[in-house]
């Protein structure tokens, strides 16, 4: 395949001609942090660590101090827009980058496990960040990296003599930097949302599944239920009469987080773990017995196949028209039955209850119409979560789109006035 017009070869891939192929040194002043001397001379100065320095944003909830001279400390603090990279990190996640906006309330400097990119005039700062992000979430960094056990190092040499395609003008490096940031902020915004749906679902949860809060045309008494007389536990196990070729979708404690179900194996049940031994109908509640505080519980909606799982779980199926599976999936999220779990395990060398402490739990509960009400009203702020996280989801693979377009020059978005006759491709 032919070269574009307005592109040239260079040993990085092809690029616009007017961009150019530059160490990073060329762009910013690099250089590694201050290393930690507990018992050095000088005053107690707040350093940050990669601890601090996360993918776009820096942490400051967790900023120590170290003794520096003040030649040390001017030499080693970090000013606002000077970009931090984790210097030393896991493989996957070496060269970690994040600016720093003046996040802590004071002058603050960094540690050797830290570098700092300080960007020369005519490179414009939130372009690099997003630039070294993109080496990040590739693996660019991790490629240049110097691997010793666990840890991975970037190097200050390495990562300074590292060769990148850069607009040769600060006016397109501006304008890419703005619209991935824009896209950041965007993101943020969905994450700081849904933080808030969650909120108030747990919030709506407390008043709701209590009672303290009744919805409209609901007056009826609330009793308390020993759960085992208003369900059925463990209703269906696979028993010596079920066939050795039976095959089956299998979903193990390990496969649940709080509610949703991240995966599932199949499995012939010969060949099958011997835990795989519970059927599963639609709507039955899988209460993880191992390890409840976790709250590994799971309200499964069936979908086409045989489905078994873990004896981890206690498999509860309501009655028809007395207990709700919803309501009585919620319940396993409140106070009210946390407490009673807690105190089971309470003492105990391994956290697990059984079947039999699942069925002595209390429950206070409505009837069946205002359980449905209820637990109605709970799906619908989860539904809204959900959508809320499907449109955050979807951004984030839009901005890996246009990080891998904008970042290597196939996107312009320099305005015509900069363009001076270059050709698009």
């Amino acid at each position: 395949m032919g070269l574009k017009v307005g592109y040239k070869h260079t040993e990085i891939g092809d690029i616009p001609t007017d961009w150019e192929v530059w160490p990073v040194k060329r762009m910013g002043e690099v250089i590694t942090g201050k290393a930690l001397a507990a018992w050095a001379p000088g005053r107690q100065r707040p350093y940050l660590r990669t601890k601090n320095v996360f993918d776009g944003y820096i942490d400051i909830s967790d900023v120590l101090t170290m003794p520096m001279s003040d030649a040390q400390f001017a030499q080693f603090m970090v000013q606002e827009g000077d970009l931090l990279l984790n210097e030393g990190q896991s493989l996957e996640l070496v060269g970690r980058c994040a600016m720093y906006r003046n996040e802590y309330p004071e002058h603050c400097a960094f540690q050797n496990q830290l570098l700092r990119f300080r960007a020369r005039p005519g490179t414009d700062r939130a372009f690099a960040c997003q630039l070294f992000r993109h080496c990040q979430h590739t693996g660019a960094f991790a490629r240049i990296a110097l691997q010793t056990t666990s840890i991975a190092h970037l190097g200050g040499k390495r990562f300074e003599n590292f060769h990148l395609a850069w607009p040769s003008t600060e006016d397109e490096q501006r304008a890419i930097g703005a619209a991935l940031d824009d896209t950041d902020h965007l993101i943020e915004q969905l994450d700081r949302l849904i933080a808030k749906k969650r909120d108030l679902k747990q919030a709506a949860m407390q008043q709701l599944l209590t009672g303290r809060t009744r919805l409209p045309g609901f007056k009826g008494k609330w009793d308390t239920k020993r759960l085992g007389d208003v369900v059925d536990t463990d209703p269906e196990n696979l028993g010596a009469s079920t066939p050795r070729g039976l095959r089956f979708n299998y979903i193990a404690l390990e496969d649940v987080d709080r509610g949703v179900l991240r995966s599932f194996t199949e499995h012939v049940l010969h060949l099958a773990p011997s835990r795989a031994r519970r059927w599963l109908r639609h709507n039955d509640v899988l209460v993880s017995t191992v390890r409840p505080n976790l709250q590994s519980h799971l309200l499964f909606r069936a979908t086409p196949g045989v489905w078994v799982c873990s004896t981890g779980f206690c498999v509860v199926r309501c009655r028809p028209r007395i207990t709700d599976p919803a309501f009585i999936f919620s319940k396993f999220f409140g106070h009210e039955v946390t407490r009673q779990i807690d105190a089971l395990l309470t003492g105990s060398n391994y956290p697990a209850i059984n079947s039999a402490d699942v069925r002595a739990l209390g429950i206070y509960m409505p009837g069946y119409e205002e359980q449905v009400a209820v637990s109605q009203v709970l799906s619908d702020m989860d539904a809204e979560s959900a959508a809320l996280e499907s449109r955050r989801d979807k951004t984030r693979l839009l901005k890996q789109g246009m990080m891998q377009e904008l970042l290597a020059g196939r996107v312009r978005l320099v305005p015509h006035s900069c363009l001076q006759g270059v050709t698009h491709g």
